[in-house]
C-alpha cells in the first residue's frame, strides 16, 4: 500500500515527522511517500527509509497529477491548511488522515482530537498518534539516529562544540548575541575544545555582530551550501548549543547533544518542541524574557559540565 504522509512547512516541523516515517517503514511494507516543502525538498529524499518524496509546489494542478500518479491509498497530515485539504481531496485519496484542526478539516474524512495546545506531549509525539489512527497496534518502538551521515573526523580527540546564535525568526526564546559571546568564551580556552559559530542565510546580522566582538580562537561558518551539507557539518560536532529553530532540531535528528534554548510559556516550551533526540542526551533550556545573570550562569555551569 501507498501511504503519503505530509509535512509542508519549515525545517524544524519536518524533522519532527521522522520518528513516525521510520515506524512507519519499519514495521510495516507500506510504501512510504512524503509531501513536503522546497526547503527539505533533497534533504527528505536523502533518507533511507522515505520510498519517494513529491515536492509541494505553487502549480495546484501540477501537484495533483503528481499525487494522483503516487496511486496513493492513505495520507496521513501532520499539518493542516485548507489548500492542502482541497488538494489531496482532489487527488482521489480515499482514506485521509489528519489533527481536528481549523476549518481544513473538513477536507479529511478520519480527523483526531489531539488539541496540541494543551501541550500534553512533544510534537513528534502527537504525529506519532497520528500515524496510530491509521495502524492502531503498530509498534512504535524508536530506533535512533533519525538522521546519518559518515563522519571522517569523529576519531579526533578534539571537542568541538558548535554554537548557532541566529533563529531565522522562529525562535521564541534564546539568548542574547553578547550571551553567546561569553559562554563560548568560557570553554574556549579549555585543552582540545574547539569552538564554532554557524549562520543561517538569514543570519547575516548575528554573524556580523559576532564578527565584530569576538575576542577568543574560534571558527565562523556562514552556511551557504545545501541542508545536507549543513546536517554533515552538524554530525561533526560533539555538542551543538542553539536556541530552539531548524539546526537544533537536525542536530536532534542526529543524535548528538543539544544545549538548547527555548520560550517561556507552554506552546513554545521544551514540553512541546523538545527534539526527537535521546532525552539524556538534552539540555533544555526556557529563557525568560528579561533573564539575569543567575540564569545565564545556569546555562553557563551547565555547558561546562557538558564538555568535561
Amino acid at each position: 500500500m501507498n501511504i503519503l504522509v505530509t509535512r509542508h512547512d519549515k525545517i524544524g516541523d519536518f524533522i519532527t515527522i521522522l520518528p513516525m516515517l521510520k515506524i512507519l517503514k519499519t514495521y510495516t511494507n507500506h510504501r512510504v511517500i512524503v509531501l513536503v516543502s522546497k526547503i527539505n525538498y533533497d534533504l527528505a529524499r536523502s533518507i533511507d527509509y522515505i520510498d519517494d518524496v513529491i515536492l509541494y509546489s505553487d502549480n495546484f494542478i501540477e501537484l495533483i497529477k503528481n499525487i494522483r500518479q503516487q496511486k496513493i491509498a492513505t495520507s496521513i497530515s501532520c499539518f493542516i491548511d485548507t489548500r492542502l485539504g482541497i488538494i489531496l481531496f482532489l487527488s482521489g485519496i480515499k482514506k485521509r488522515i489528519s489533527p481536528a484542526t481549523k476549518l481544513a478539516q473538513l477536507f479529511f474524512n478520519q480527523t483526531v482530537k489531539q488539541s496540541r495546545g494543551q501541550v500534553k506531549k512533544t510534537e513528534w509525539q502527537y504525529n506519532i498518534d497520528l500515524l496510530k489512527a491509521f495502524s492502531p497496534d503498530i509498534n512504535c518502538q524508536l530506533n535512533r539516529p533519525f538522521l546519518q551521515f559518515n563522519n571522517p573526523t569523529s576519531s579526533s580527540h578534539t571537542k568541538t562544540i558548535g554554537f548557532h546564535p541566529g533563529f531565522g525568526g522562529s525562535s521564541a526564546g534564546n539568548l542574547k548575541l553578547v550571551d553567546y559571546l561569553k559562554l563560548a568564551k568560557s570553554i574556549a580556552e579549555i585543552q582540545d575544545i574547539k569552538v564554532v559559530f554557524t549562520f543561517g542565510p538569514d543570519d547575516s546580522e548575528s554573524k556580523a555582530y559576532i564578527e565584530s566582538h569576538i575576542d577568543f580562537p574560534s571558527e565562523l561558518i556562514e552556511s551557504k551550501s545545501s541542508l545536507i551539507d549543513f546536517c554533515k557539518l552538524i554530525a561533526s560536532f560533539n555538542l551543538f548549543v542553539s536556541t530552539s529553530t531548524g539546526p537544533m532540531h537536525l542536530a536532534g535528528a542526529l543524535n548528538i547533544k543539544t544545549l538548547s534554548f527555548f520560550g517561556d510559556n507552554l506552546f513554545a516550551s521544551s514540553k512541546r518542541w523538545a527534539t526527537i533526540s535521546d532525552p539524556e542526551k538534552q539540555a533544555n533550556f526556557e529563557v525568560p524574557q528579561n533573564y539575569g545573570e543567575q540564569f545565564y550562569q545556569s546555562v553557563e555551569n551547565k555547558l561546562i559540565a557538558l564538555c568535561s
